[in-house]
């Protein structure tokens, strides 16, 4: 190869983004594509189960990769049930525990005391039980579990979960089109980093 070619095939190769990434082996594409809840940012979702053993191995994963996300990117979590009742019960507690301003405090909690515990943690009773031993105000989680407010954001979780035709959990949507794949949690939480700046250049390119 001569020497211009080479500096020629040089180029090139630089000139890929360093977010280039293979459709059906990084990330599948959705059809159709939702609309970002964000206009000015990139919107990145979760969708979880406290039920779900990956989920929980995910979790410390997805908050660290979360916290140091760039400023043009939001993120968001959702949980979903599939239709199943215990699962269902646990949507509900993630909505509780917002409402009383202890999902930050206990959200790592639960996942353990299903997972670790071993605790059947899947009716109103068992959940408020727990909640309590957390410091919780049972009456006060109670009266969220059972508010017109929970029950309409678990039913908008449901079907955001079929609009973004989600089929397993964890699930890492990018921008309302990409959903991440990868070999392990931390494969798929690099190929969604990358799909943040794939997603946030084609914004730029629309304004244009």
């Amino acid at each position: 190869m001569s020497r211009m070619r080479f500096v020629a095939a040089l180029l090139c190769v630089l000139a890929v983004p360093a977010y280039a990434q293979v459709q059906g082996q990084d990330y599948e594409l959705l059809t159709p594509p939702q609309a970002a809840a964000t206009q000015d940012k990139v919107e990145v979702i979760e969708f979880f189960s406290y039920a779900c053993p990956h989920c929980f191995e995910l979790q410390p994963h997805v908050l660290k990769w979360a916290a140091e996300l760039p400023a043009n990117a939001t993120f968001a979590r959702v949980p979903v049930s599939f239709g199943r009742r215990e699962w269902g019960q646990l949507s509900r507690a993630f909505y509780s525990l917002e409402a009383t301003g202890d999902l930050a405090r206990l959200d790592d909690a639960l996942f353990e005391a299903i997972h670790k515990q071993r605790r059947p943690l899947f009716s109103l009773d068992q959940l408020a039980a727990w909640a309590a031993e957390n410091g919780v105000d049972a009456g006060k989680f109670r009266a969220a579990f059972e508010s017109p407010g929970v029950s309409a954001k678990t039913m908008r979780a449901e079907q955001l979960s079929r609009d973004y035709k989600v089929n397993g959990v964890p699930s890492v949507i990018v921008d309302g089109k990409y959903l991440a794949k990868g070999r392990t949690h931390e494969d798929m939480l690099k190929v969604a980093r990358q799909l943040i700046d794939k997603s946030a250049a084609e914004r730029k390119t629309a304004k244009r």
